[in-house]
């Protein structure tokens, strides 16, 4: 918000900062004498952290300062004058840690930095040291390597803890890395100190949140695992969110899924437990600093006491436990490495040792009644709780730790003692303890809750014990206490992702000789385990003082456990070793917490927006009170430590806290407090507090709603007959719907938290109410509407005398509940208790404005927060509006009650108005009739006596009527299936109705339903209704489009026998495009079709797929096939398999059609009539067998000409299918006749009468008997065959017939097809749509074509070919599916080659008057095109003279077409040519076995022509007589490429290239001016034929003699194809070859 002039850090400035303003002082000091320390710097502070007589400082710009006893330096900074870490200048630190004697650093980039003591390996393996440093005096880099991935990779490191001898680090993935010595680091190993970081294996997998750090122990929030739940009935993707959807979230709520992965090893060796304990060492002043005998991978300073073995992997010298039973075995080490041997004390021991219970409390207190010598300990500074003198001390010794020993305390202010314990009193009291809890068998010591009771069933096992275990130990523990009255958050947390999760868990590890650990017994863990009693608790802080630990709930709530000596637990609860709740005043919520050495300070919210400081722990008398004790005492040997005797055993507040400002963080350490706190500045500050405390006093607000009301009330067995099965159902909606809300609340409140801490660094924008807005509306409108239908319903009345009965005497639960304005009496208390969340809202607003007040206007800030303001704004006033609907309504029913309303009472409707009091009525109606109307939110009722009509305003159309001369006020209504007129009695009245009627039929409609003018509503809407009505739509449901009352545009109609349609309508009928599904009874299959629709009908082109497995696709008028259409039978219907393709009249096969008979091998091509085949036709058989003549009534009936494979011929009359009648000529293969009269069937024999003919060698032929014989006299002529492909082309352009129609429209109806595609095709390729938008710009088609805009209009119809949506396009599939299903397969007999070459010539001619009619600009076929003088271009498709372009259907059409009809129709020239290929086949292989100079020789090629030199790869070389494929290598790859052309007039360019190629290489061995004449080209051209050896050089010269421009035939590319002609002929005929 403000700029301020940066100024070096190390500069100290006098006048106060206005934000990370630090306050630190002594913890220990006297309660009336408080020493407050305020530290300027030039900076604000963003982070301060202490250790036990040092701290660190992290200043904005990430600058660190150090103050204290640094012993690493031998130097005592002042906390006035803190030194500048100056090494750590320009490493962006972002975090800093301070451990017990060592620090910690953590840069922007995730890196650790270390300095400090090191003797237990705390400051890590650092770069600049060994491994046997002492101390680290300046920062130093440790890198954390995860080893585990390949390769290696740097972890990012995000927070940093350190204790006395470990230090954890937390990475970016959220797991956990520790090094350093002890237990407390959690790792599976024996081997201390650990200098290099390594991965907690422990949690690995686990989501950790937070770590802290003890003096010998730590703690880690980690995120909660999925619940896994055996109950089946869950649905696999609720369960993975941890609900059910056949149980409520409050029902949930109350079950504690106890998860394996809680288990760990203990790591607890009992045989060494310690017996005995040397002096300690004193640790405090440490000044100087000396290396300690150690035994090897000992703890430098504290042995083996961070164990509960020695380093040396040897076991400890220390006395053991002696056996308790003959066949009892104790804990023993193999090979250095701890074995466990079950001891009878943990066991089930049957035979109790003591028969009663006094027996049992008498060794008790003879246990606690051994004193432990202690040495006393002078000086204030180390007053600590009873670890300090009998574990914590003895780190610094060789000795083994009393973490492992269970210690009796007889009282908070009895001796504390730590004299040896007789091993028979050690047993006894075991034994004690298993009877004690005799029957409750536990699978593990983690999972015990002492509520005032004795630890027992513990478990010993190994460090690194797998902790899934057996199966047993799966299985729920018999002594987990009952969670009735444990809250949990198991809801699904899907909204608000990025806000903190209250679905945590709190696991400890390490020593727990002061219960730290918090699992109900004083073990230490060698790995982390979870603290099962804040499991569901919605921890979201832990902090973790020197023996005693702490952790506060998102409900502001504080646990705390550990050492409680100088009552810094904050309670007086026992037992201590497992969280208690702090005793916390009422209306104090503590949102942060930490912890020293013996002393707890809490942060907590108050009665006003500045927080407040509460302290609990240990205090100093003053000088005066301390002197007089001393005197009282001295003549007392008192062996009990000189401990401090005024604490506070409860949170106290500390006065000061309000002089210090909005406190943001509190930070603790040894015996010493600090806070950070910010100044108000133009109100910003105050206004962040007020929002997060305001928030969480609400959370706390609904936590107690839910665990005090609803959950009782849910969970209550009569709640269904009491409410009744559809305000249960309710009930149990607003349940989930509170608890989703809660759980935002609760999540957004720790948020909040979380801000405010680093609220000098945080983005104003990054608010979670501005960056979830979206989460917070949709579930506050989920609740509102939720809490409106069960207000609706009257659920409230029967929950209030349920409430009765569940809280029974305890009423004065809910007077807590309800906030000052509200009433206790009646059950309005819960309806307005349960809408008081919904007020809530203008909360955000106001702050969110007063934010917004501390910008200016024109920042992003202020936008930011102003946009959200009215966000808030907006929703509160319409959910307080629909609050109003909801109590209006629920009077309305209450005061219309009946059995003919009740039907009509919705928990979703509203009621806004009605006319009861006769203000509105039916046109026409009866005197003595009574009309009711009644307008509802979604529908409009019109009740008669006792019948009533409901008209859903999703379907209804409101239209006034023009006042008339009768002086009516009408007001008309349209509904899908009736319509009616309504009548007012006023003019008010009227509008009334009118202005009701539009907004409510607005916002039915997604509108806001404001300031709608009367008559202006969605004439065009989408909306779904069910017809009742006779008809067609007789009961079906339809979801689409509508207009003013009909179906229209896209929508699904579907019917109740399974018929479908999915499609356009227009005018309450099928129309365009749709898909339907109509069900088959006899089949008991469905018929699909999709396709084009008019009027109802199926109209246009289209496909269908038949019940039977017939597919038809292709053109049909008002139902029936109609036109172009293509049928392939299906399996079922048929016994034999076939396709047709062709024209059809009324449903029939009519007009030429092709019918391929796949299971005969026969396919027939000709005329149809009525499904038979009538008139002209050709049929080709697998065989080989042509025929071609006439059938009548489907049979060959008349003449026809049948040619076998063979070459035999018969002409002459049929009487049936291959059956011969009548008179005839057989021609053989040698040339002989028979005539005659011939019968019988061709397959099987023919009888014949007749003449039998031998031809002379010498005689000539027969023209007349040739002609009989001449293929192609029965065929139907090729212009008449595919009439219906181009019909149907027409019709798609608009016109009725070829060339009969608007040019426009022809135009429009093209666009209108592509824009059509593109908006119901969403998947086209990128290439499709890039094709598509190329296709909109349409050439200039009205102007006279010029060789300048020719080229426009050829490139536009190849890419319209190309694009099958396009209807050329669609013309070109076509034909090409009609040639290849007529040529391809049984079609391939060459005597059908003349037939398919005018095929193709009449798809030219045809297609061209197409392309004319578009472009009539086009000159006729073989006219030309006059050329611009100034551009002069050529066209490779055409032939050029000069000054004119000759434009012909082939020239232009033929690249389009002829590529893809290029493989049937070169097949058929194939076979055609097949015989004299043959010959001309084996001359090339003959002729191409000579040498070069050899061929040419033999071909008579001139020597003046012959190369002499090659080239190869760049070098030349010369050509000798034995060279081969050496002369004319670039003609002779050039010719080759004939065979990858399509089009004649590519292969002529490719022959006319051959030329070229031919010619550049005899050049220079002849004359500039040399002229080529036949003689001398055609044996060269001949040679380069030869070495090209071109397969079907036949079928490639006739395709292009019958194709080929006619243009073109008589230039020079004529002449240059007649010499390939010729070298073709010459090759196969010539005797010389």
């Amino acid at each position: 918000m403000e700029n301020r002039e940066e100024r070096p850090a190390y500069e100290q400035v006098l006048t106060p900062p206005e934000r990370g303003i630090l306050h630190i002082w002594q913890s220990a000091g006297p309660r009336q004498e408080l020493s407050l320390g305020k530290v300027l710097l030039s900076r604000p502070v963003l982070q301060v952290t202490l250790g036990e007589h040092h701290g660190l400082l992290l200043t904005q710009g990430g600058q660190v300062y150090s103050f204290g006893e640094l012993l690493w330096r031998d130097l005592s900074i002042p906390l006035s004058a803190p030194m500048l870490e100056e090494s750590l200048l320009g490493k962006s630190v972002v975090r800093v840690a301070a451990g017990g004697f060592h620090c910690g650093a953590l840069s922007e980039q995730g890196s650790v930095y270390m300095w400090g003591e090191n003797t237990a390996g705390q400051c890590g393996l650092t770069e600049k040291g060994t491994v046997t440093n002492i101390t680290v005096s300046e920062p130093c880099l440790v890198s954390v390597v995860d080893s585990e991935v390949v390769p290696p990779a740097v972890v990012r490191v995000t927070d940093l803890a350190c204790g006395r001898e470990h230090s954890l680090a937390l990475s970016s993935q959220n797991e956990l890395w520790a090094w350093g010595s002890g237990c407390q680091l959690g790792l599976v190993t024996n081997n201390f100190p650990v200098w290099r970081p390594q991965k907690v294996e422990h949690l690995a997998g686990r989501h950790v949140i937070q770590v802290a750090c003890g003096a010998y122990h730590s703690l880690a929030l980690v995120r909660s695992l999925l619940p896994q739940n055996n109950n089946t009935l869950r649905a696999p993707e609720k369960k993975e969110r941890g609900q059910s959807p056949h149980s409520s979230v409050t029902e949930r709520e109350e079950s504690l899924t106890v998860d394996d992965a809680h288990y760990c090893p203990l790591g607890v060796e009992l045989s060494e437990v310690l017996i005995g304990e040397t002096t300690p060492r004193r640790r405090d002043p440490r000044r100087r600093l000396h290396p300690v005998g150690r035994s090897a991978g000992s703890s430098p300073g504290s042995g083996a006491g961070s164990c509960p073995y020695s380093g040396d992997g040897k076991s400890s010298t220390t006395p053991k436990l002696p056996e308790l039973d003959g066949h009892a075995d104790h804990l023993t080490q193999i090979d250095g490495r701890p074995v466990s041997h079950p001891l009878p004390c943990w066991g089930a021991n049957k035979n109790s040792t003591f028969p009663d219970e006094r027996e049992l409390q008498n060794i008790l207190q003879k246990l606690s009644g051994h004193s432990l010598e202690t040495h006393p300990i002078t000086g204030p500074g180390d007053t600590d709780s009873l670890s300090s003198h009998t574990s914590d001390e003895s780190c610094v010794s060789s000795t083994p730790s009393t973490d492992l020993l269970i210690s009796s305390n007889s009282g908070a202010s009895g001796p504390y003692s730590s004299s040896p314990v007789c091993l028979d009193e050690v047993r006894l009291c075991l034994e004690a303890e298993k009877k004690g809890l005799q029957g409750q068998k536990s699978s593990s010591l983690t999972n015990i809750h002492q509520k005032g009771k004795t630890a027992g069933n513990r478990r010993c096992s190994l460090p690194g014990t797998p902790t899934l275990g057996s199966p047993r130990r799966r299985r729920p523990c018999p002594c987990k206490p009952s969670s009735a009255g444990r809250t949990q958050a198991p809801a699904s947390e899907d909204a608000g992702d990025g806000l903190p999760s209250l679905e945590t868990e709190v696991w400890s590890w390490g020593r727990g000789s002061e219960g730290q650990l918090g699992h109900g017994d004083q073990l230490a863990r060698l790995q982390p385990l979870c603290i099962k009693s804040l499991t569901g608790e919605e921890v979201v802080k832990v902090a973790a003082g020197s023996h005693h630990s702490l952790a506060v709930s998102a409900q502001c709530t504080v646990y705390s456990w550990g050492s409680n000596m100088c009552g810094q637990l904050g309670h007086v609860n026992s037992p201590v070793t497992v969280p208690q709740q702090a005793k916390l005043s009422d209306g104090l919520r503590v949102w942060d917490v930490s912890a020293g050495q013996s002393h707890s300070l809490l942060l907590a919210d108050g009665d006003c927006v500045q927080p407040i400081l509460l302290y609990c722990g240990q205090h100093q008398e003053s000088l005066s009170a301390q002197s007089e004790k001393s005197h009282q005492s001295q003549g007392s040997c008192q062996r009990s430590p000189s401990r401090a005797e005024i604490y506070s055993v409860r949170p106290t507040l500390l006065p000061l806290c309000m002089e210090m400002g909005y406190i943001s963080s509190v930070s603790c350490g040894g015996q010493s407090c600090a806070v950070l706190a910010d100044q108000n500045v133009m109100g910003f500050i105050s206004a962040i507090h007020e929002l997060a405390s305001r928030e969480r006093q609400f959370y706390c607000w609904l936590s107690s709603t839910r665990k005090l009301l609803l959950t009782p009330l849910r969970n209550r067995e009569g709640v269904c007959p009491a409410l009744g099965e559809p305000c249960t159902h309710l009930f149990f909606s607003l349940c989930e719907s509170f608890v989703r809300l809660s759980i935002l609340i609760g999540r957004h409140a720790t948020s909040l938290s979380f801000f405010l801490h680093d609220v000098q660094g945080a983005d104003v924008k990054s608010l979670p109410l501005l960056t979830h807005t979206d989460d917070f509306l949709d579930i506050y409108k989920e609740y509102c509407f939720a809490l409106g239908n069960f207000h609706v319903m009257g659920g409230f009345q029967s929950l209030h005398k349920l409430s009765l009965e569940v809280l029974g005497s305890q009423q004065s639960l809910l007077a807590q509940l309800c906030v000052p304005d509200q009433s206790v009496s009646g059950d309005a208390d819960l309806v307005s208790l349960l809408y008081w969340p919904l007020q809530h809202l203008r909360q955000y607003s106001r702050v969110l404005l007063k934010l917004g007040s501390c910008y200016d206007v024109l920042t992003e800030e202020y936008q930011s927060l102003n946009q959200g303001c009215s966000h808030y704004e907006s929703l509160s006033l319409s959910l307080l509006r629909r609050k109003k609907e909801a109590e209006t309504t629920f009077l309305f029913w209450k005061s219309h009650s009946g059995k003919n309303t009740e039907v009509l009472r919705l928990p979703h409707r509203r009621v806004v108005c009605e006319s009861s009091n006769r203000s509105l009525t039916l046109q026409k109606a009866g005197r003595f009739s009574n009309h009711w109307f009644i307008l509802f939110n979604d529908a409009l009722v019109h009740t008669q006596f006792s019948t009533h009509h409901v008209y859903p305003l999703t379907c209804l159309w409101v239209k006034p009527v023009t006042e008339d001369t009768r002086g009516l006020y009408a007001i008309k209504i349209t509904c899908p299936e009736e319509s009616f007129t309504l009548v007012a009695s006023t003019p008010q009245e009227k509008n009334k109705w009118l202005r009701s009627l539009n907004q409510a039929v607005d916002q039915v409609l997604g509108g806001g339903g404001q300031g709608s003018s009367p008559g202006v509503t969605a004439i065009s809407r989408t909306a779904t209704y069910t017809f009742t009505g006779e008809g067609r739509f007789k009961d079906a449901y339809y979801t689409g489009g509508w207009l003013a009352g009909r179906v229209h545009g896209r929508g699904t109609m579907k019917w109740p026998d399974g018929q479908t349609y999915s499609g356009n309508f227009k005018n309450g009928l099928e129309d365009g495009y749709g898909e339907s599904v109509m069900p088959n009874k006899v089949l008991n299959k469905p018929d699909c079709y999709q396709g084009q629709w008019r009027d109802g009908k199926i109209h246009g082109f289209g496909k269908y797929k038949y019940a039977s497995g017939e597919v038809y696709e292709g053109c049909f008028y008002e139902g029936q096939r109609q036109g172009y259409g293509m049928l392939s039978s299906g399996k079922q219907a048929r016994t034999s398999s076939s396709v047709f393709i062709g024209q059809w009249v009324q449903d029939r096969k009519t007009g030429y059609g092709v019918h391929d008979d796949i299971t005969r091998g026969e396919k027939y091509m000709g005329m149809w009539l009525d499904d038979q085949r009538n008139g002209q036709a050709v049929v080709v058989t697998q065989y080989g067998v042509y025929y071609e003549g006439t059938f009548r009534e489907n049979k060959m009936i008349g003449p026809g000409l049948l040619v076998s494979d063979d070459d035999t011929a018969f002409h002459g009359e049929f009487a049936d299918d291959w059956t011969v009648n009548g008179k005839g000529v057989l021609s053989l293969a040698n040339g002989d006749c028979l005539e005659g009269l011939f019968s019988g069937e061709w397959s099987t024999g023919l009888k014949v009468v007749g003449t039998y003919t031998k031809p002379a060698a010498d005689e000539p032929d027969n023209k007349e008997r040739n002609s009989l014989f001449r293929l192609g006299q029965y065929l139907v002529p090729s212009t008449q065959r595919w009439r219906g492909v181009f019909t149907e082309c027409w019709s798609r352009l608009g016109c009725t017939a070829a060339g009969r129609g608007e040019r426009t429209t022809a135009w429009e109806n093209i666009a209108v097809t592509i824009t059509t595609a593109q908006r119901h095709s969403p998947n086209l390729s990128r290439s499709q749509s890039k094709a598509l938008e190329s296709l909109e710009f349409i050439p200039q088609q009205g102007e006279a074509v010029t060789t300048a805009n020719f080229d426009n209009i050829r490139r536009y119809l190849i890419k319209a070919c190309e694009t099958p949506i396009h209807p050329l396009g669609w013309l070109v599939e076509t034909l090409i599916t009609v040639y290849r299903m007529t040529y391809v397969g049984v079609g391939s007999n060459r005597r059908l080659l003349r037939q398919a070459v005018q095929e193709v010539q009449a798809y030219l001619t045809h297609f061209f008057s197409l392309v004319r009619f578009l472009f009539p600009g086009l000159p006729d076929d073989g006219c030309i095109i006059p050329e611009p003088p100034a551009s002069p271009s050529k066209s490779r498709h055409n032939s050029t003279t000069e000054g004119v372009v000759v434009v012909s259907c082939s020239s232009l059409l033929l690249p389009l077409l002829l590529p893809r009809l290029y493989p049937p129709l070169f097949t058929l020239y194939s076979l055609q040519e097949e015989p004299e290929e043959a010959q001309y086949w084996e001359r090339i292989i003959r002729l191409n076995k000579q040498p070069d100079q050899s061929l040419l020789s033999f071909l008579g090629v001139q020597e003046k022509f012959w190369p002499v030199w090659m080239s190869i790869l760049g070098e030349k070389k010369q050509i000798v007589s034995s060279s081969k494929d050496a002369c004319f290598v670039s003609a002779v790859e050039t010719l080759q490429q004939i065979s990858t052309t399509f089009t004649p007039s590519d292969k002529l360019l490719v022959i006319q290239k051959t030329f070229e190629e031919l010619t550049q290489e005899v050049k220079p061995m002849l004359d500039g001016n040399f002229l080529w004449c036949m003689d001398d080209l055609l044996p060269l051209f001949l040679y380069v034929v030869l070495r090209a050896r071109i397969r079907n050089l036949g079928a490639e010269v006739s395709l292009i003699e019958d194709l080929m421009d006619t243009n073109v035939q008589h230039g020079e590319m004529g002449l240059m194809f007649t010499t390939l002609k010729a070298c073709y002929i010459q090759l196969q005929h010539e005797s010389t070859l």
